[in-house]
């Protein structure tokens, strides 16, 4: 594992209409606002959609996420660049050769406004 306290590792990418599309499907948010273009033709982001940056983070590092605390601060729409932070806040190795993890994380878009905000703790496996 090669992750400390106060490691911050960013990602970024934009959600296309087609993923929304297909986390429609999968989710059955249906929201006319998910749905429905609007007069930019744009459509609006589901939160748990945005809220797959840190997660991919997490994933990435192989963490099991044990709880996961988000805060939607605006939308996000299709196109938006988002940049996703995640700040290593705690590290602690554990008897059972597992090490335990708390991190924040902020996500912001192209305008360097923040989108969503939150943290998670778990084990990496």
């Amino acid at each position: 594992m090669g992750l400390k306290v106060g490691d911050v590792i960013k990602f970024e990418r934009s959600f296309t209409k087609e993923d929304v599309e297909l986390f429609t499907k999968i989710s059955q948010d249906r929201g006319n606002h998910h749905i429905k273009p609007d007069e930019q033709g744009r459509l609006v982001i589901q939160g748990l959609l945005t809220a797959t940056l840190p997660t991919k983070i997490g994933g990435d590092n192989n963490v099991l996420a044990r709880t996961m605390n988000f805060e939607f601060l605006r939308p996000v729409f299709t196109e938006d660049a988002i940049r996703c932070e995640v700040t290593i806040e705690k590290l602690e190795k554990r008897n059972d050769q597992k090490t335990s993890i708390m991190a924040s994380f902020l996500c912001t878009n192209q305008n360097e406004k923040q989108v969503l905000r939150g943290d998670f703790a778990g084990v990496i496996v």
